[in-house]
C-alpha cells in the first residue's frame, strides 16, 4: 500500500475512534472542522517554534530536534484531518501537490514579480 493512503487510512482510524467522521456532512459542520484543525496547527506549530532558540536575549535555550520532528508529525495529523475535512483523499492530495509544485516551478522561472492569482485555479 503507499505510505501516504495508509497515513490516510490511520487517520482515519484514529479520528472515528476520537468520534469525529469526516468529511461532515454539513457546510457548517466542515467550517467547524477546518477552524479546529488549523487552530490546532497553529498550536503545533508555535510547540515547534518553541523547539528552537529562537529568544535572541535568553543564552538557556537548546535546539530539541527531537521535539522538533515530533511536532512536524503532529502537525501532518492535523494536516490530514484537514484534507479529509474537505473531502480529499491521499490521491487528491498527491495529484493537487504535483499541480501547485508545478506552479511554483513556473513562477520561479518567471522571476515571480508580480502575483497572478489564476496561475492555481486549475488545482
Amino acid at each position: 500500500m503507499d505510505k501516504l493512503e495508509e497515513i490516510f487510512r490511520m487517520q482515519e482510524t484514529l479520528n472515528a475512534r476520537i468520534g469525529v467522521e469526516l468529511p461532515p456532512a454539513s457546510d457548517e459542520e466542515k467550517a467547524k472542522w477546518i477552524l479546529n484543525y488549523t487552530r490546532a496547527m497553529q498550536q503545533e506549530t508555535a510547540e515547534l517554534i518553541d523547539s528552537v532558540p529562537w529568544k535572541w536575549w535568553a543564552k538557556y535555550q537548546k535546539f530539541d530536534e527531537q521535539n522538533a520532528k515530533v511536532e512536524v508529525v503532529d502537525l501532518f495529523h492535523f494536516l490530514v484531518s484537514l484534507a479529509q475535512t474537505l473531502g480529499m483523499s491521499a490521491d487528491d492530495v498527491y495529484q493537487a501537490y504535483v499541480k501547485k509544485n508545478q506552479v511554483n516551478h513556473q513562477r520561479q522561472e518567471s522571476g515571480y514579480t508580480k502575483k497572478d492569482a489564476d496561475d492555481s485555479k486549475h488545482i
